[in-house]
């Protein structure tokens, strides 16, 4: 049971599962603004998948899927995760990031308390967090652990580091055998247009401008999101219960110079450019800094490496290849996002 399965990691992880794996796959989405069945339209007609709409917050309704299903591992990725929109906003953080991983845990405890003693055994509650929970880096080696003391900086920070006190403490009082994922940023196809490698391909493409926040010197490590579906599933079947891994991409940017690599691939993949646009690196914008804005994110992935033989497949450069090319060849996909017209789709949405 995938919980936010129409959201970006967790629709990678879906089709990852359905085509990689002989699991059977039943994914519970609210389908807010960010969760979009259009992503799963690869593998929605596999008859080892089902999809209910739903919110994690609804006890009686998880109570319910449950049951139904009957899983033996709920992998835990439906959260608000956009951190503009917690500053604007952060009542909805708050509720689905903290009041809703308390519900489903509340869920997920009396489902697992009535299994047998066999399944009870085997199953696993997959919690899958951020790097953001750790704060920012000020030394230029530093890396954020699986120990690193948590500093969350804004609300979308504080409440997913909320939640992953939540599910430790479940582990602790109640026994629940559980796993956590810490990530670093994603990146790849599918990725809502709102974050800022899908928003500066689609923008480009326009001839709209670039917002770079501030001077554009933060630096993330990046993660294509096909390399943390592979990982998510080695922690979930083969990581040792009541332990965290962080899963990195090994590819810290600035993000300037992610802007800069986008132009330059848009250069070479769509050398025909708006009307008025001579280079696309021109369309670049410096914009006032976010609050509370973290300067540097960085992931020791060397556990995950070490205990489940887990390394990322692709490189920055590759992987942001891929995501480029994914963008001009899906301009369906995110014209349906852009205009909205994606939600549509939701009206039917049902088991």
């Amino acid at each position: 049971m995938v919980t936010g399965g129409a959201g970006f990691i967790g629709s990678a992880l879906v089709r990852h599962l359905l085509t990689e794996t002989q699991h059977e796959v039943f994914n519970v989405d609210k389908l807010t603004y960010a969760g979009n069945l259009e992503s799963l339209a690869p593998v929605a007609a596999s008859p080892r998948y089902r999809f209910l709409q739903a919110d994690i917050c609804d006890r009686a309704a998880m109570d319910e899927a449950l049951r139904d299903f009957q899983p033996d591992a709920v992998m835990h990725l439906a959260a608000e995760s956009h951190v503009d929109r917690s500053i604007d906003g952060p009542s909805a953080f708050i509720q689905t990031n903290i009041v809703g991983t308390y519900s489903l845990l509340e869920s997920v405890r009396a489902y697992w308390l009535g299994l047998d003693q066999e399944r009870k055994a085997a199953f696993r509650f997959h919690h899958i967090s951020t790097d953001e929970v750790y704060g920012d880096l000020h030394g230029a080696d530093d890396l954020f652990t699986e120990t690193t003391p948590y500093a969350p900086s804004s609300p979308y920070s504080a409440s997913k580091a909320a939640s992953d006190h939540l599910v430790r403490a479940w582990s602790r009082t109640y026994g629940l055998p559980v796993l956590l994922t810490n990530c670093s940023n994603n990146y790849g196809p599918y990725h809502f247009p709102e974050k800022l490698i899908p928003l500066m391909i689609l923008n480009a493409l326009d001839g709209k401008p670039l917002p770079v926040y501030g001077n554009g010197q933060q630096i993330r490590d990046w993660l294509f999101v096909e390399d943390h579906a592979r990982a998510l599933m080695e922690v979930v079947t083969r990581g040792k219960l009541g332990e965290t891994y962080n899963i990195g991409g090994h590819n810290e940017q600035k993000n300037l110079d992610v802007v800069r690599a986008i132009c330059a691939l848009l250069e070479e993949l769509a050398p025909e450019k708006p009307a008025g646009v001579a280079r696309y690196e021109d369309l670049i914008t410096y914009v006032q800094d976010r609050p509370g804005h973290d300067l540097r994110y960085a992931i020791d992935a060397g556990k995950i490496e070490r205990e489940l033989g887990w390394t990322p497949r692709e490189t920055f450069e590759t992987g942001l290849r891929k995501t480029v090319r994914w963008y001009l060849d899906n301009r369906e996909w995110c014209r349906h996002v852009q205009d909205g017209s994606y939600q549509g789709e939701r009206l039917g949405a049902s088991a």
